[in-house]
């Protein structure tokens, strides 16, 4: 996959570089990033070297996950990281990925996960053709979940002993957002032209 840039109103989505190796260490140090997501624990400088600057092109260059650094269209802060992962069954018959996420602290509460997260989704649906999204975190992680529910994601259930974190096995949370879930919107400027959306295949929920 050839890296894209997204833009919302406040925001731009691009995939990381080196050069933000200093805002992804400093806004790392903060206790809850390293709590609920998989970023190593203490975080230490050439963590966020190696996140930056190998890590993520890798991603891009052999469609193992799309990492994007979400800045603020105004001063270019960091916001965040937003990434689409687990993409071995992007491009088979199931038509799945996971959206993940962090936030840094000081960006909090001014709805820029949720105003990035549905740029992601829309290029995702519209121009990789996902057929089915799903958003996992480990039990308890409420500040996540409050996330997933904004975008529409449904809450599916509590998968038992699913996630092992430093060597303890935990509950983890999983929901899911199909296509049709999102509300008819224009996708975000800076997709793929061209590209359409691809027939979807036939669902068939069970009734019960």
């Amino acid at each position: 996959m050839k890296p894209v840039t997204l833009t919302t109103e406040r925001l731009v989505l691009r995939p990381f570089d080196a050069s933000d190796a200093p805002a992804v260490y400093a806004a790392c140090q903060e206790p809850d990033i390293p709590r609920w997501t998989t970023v190593p624990s203490p975080y230490r400088r050439e963590h966020a070297e190696q996140f930056t600057g190998t890590l993520v092109p890798e991603g891009w260059r052999h469609d193992t996950a799309y990492h994007f650094a979400v800045v603020t269209r105004a001063e270019g802060a960091l916001v965040g990281a937003m990434g689409l992962v687990r993409l071995d069954r992007l491009r088979t018959p199931e038509r799945q990925a996971e959206l993940g996420y962090w936030t840094a602290k000081e960006q909090r509460g001014r709805g820029y996960t949720v105003e990035a997260a549905r740029a992601v989704l829309r290029w995702a649906f519209g121009d990789l053709g996902v057929e089915r999204m799903e958003w996992h975190a480990e039990a308890g992680n409420e500040g996540s979940r409050a996330v997933a529910a904004k975008l529409g994601f449904r809450m599916e259930g509590t998968l038992r002993s699913k996630l092992l974190r430093e060597g303890t096995r935990r509950d983890l949370w999983i929901g899911s957002l199909l296509p049709s879930d999102l509300p008819g919107e224009h996708g975000p400027s800076g997709t793929a032209a061209g590209t359409g959306v691809p027939d979807t295949t036939p669902y068939l929920p069970y009734p019960g």
